[in-house]
């Protein structure tokens, strides 16, 4: 299972990131890091001195220990972590923004075991022709978002981030940025 990123300042050192993978909508960037811990986890509780005195503990959650679970992944126990970004200037209706972060949680979860391990973003970066999809979640638009993440999935868990810089890698270790050219219905001209 894929955990999900929540933190600003994963989403922030993600997008520092140049995007390692493109198509006509969307982008993909990644880091082989661990995401922070939230801050109620970084917090430190004191035990009450005296049971009759003022109680400061901070309950813990009987799930939530502090610690970042470890899950099982080709890259030596690395867990892999996913955020999605669509921002509502691409899909103004909030039924059209929660189907595509639907259909990009359920493309990583059919790819999951073939991603390297690290903290992954897919970013939205271009609209969906809002003439070819007037429906907010129609079934059209359901099935191009899905071929497109499907795409741009399979292509990010084909190309492992330890390749040489040589071998067609950016600086930073990243792969070099890719173009999915895939004449797409509903692709809005950049």
């Amino acid at each position: 299972m894929i955990g999900r990123l929540i933190q600003a300042a994963d989403f922030k050192r993600l997008l520092a990131v140049p995007p390692a993978f493109r198509s006509a909508h969307f982008a993909i960037h990644h880091l082989v890091e661990n995401p922070v811990r939230p801050a109620y986890a970084r917090k430190k509780c004191t035990p009450p001195e005296l049971s009759t005195g003022r109680q400061d503990v901070c309950p813990q959650a009987v799930e939530d220990s502090g610690e970042i679970p470890q899950q099982e992944s080709p890259d030596k126990g690395f867990p892999r972590w996913l955020g999605c970004v669509v921002p509502k200037r691409h899909a103004r209706r909030a039924v059209t923004r929660n189907l595509i972060k639907r259909q990009v949680y359920a493309a990583a979860g059919r790819v999951e075991l073939a991603l390297p391990g690290g903290m992954w973003l897919v970013r939205m970066r271009q609209p969906f022709a809002v003439a070819q999809y007037p429906s907010a979640a129609s079934d059209a638009l359901r099935a191009v978002v899905r071929q497109e993440l499907d795409r741009l999935l399979v292509k990010a868990a084909s190309h492992p981030g330890s390749k040489a810089p040589s071998q067609g890698m950016s600086t930073g270790g990243h792969p070099a940025p890719t173009k999915i050219d895939a004449a797409l219905p509903g692709a809005v001209a950049p």
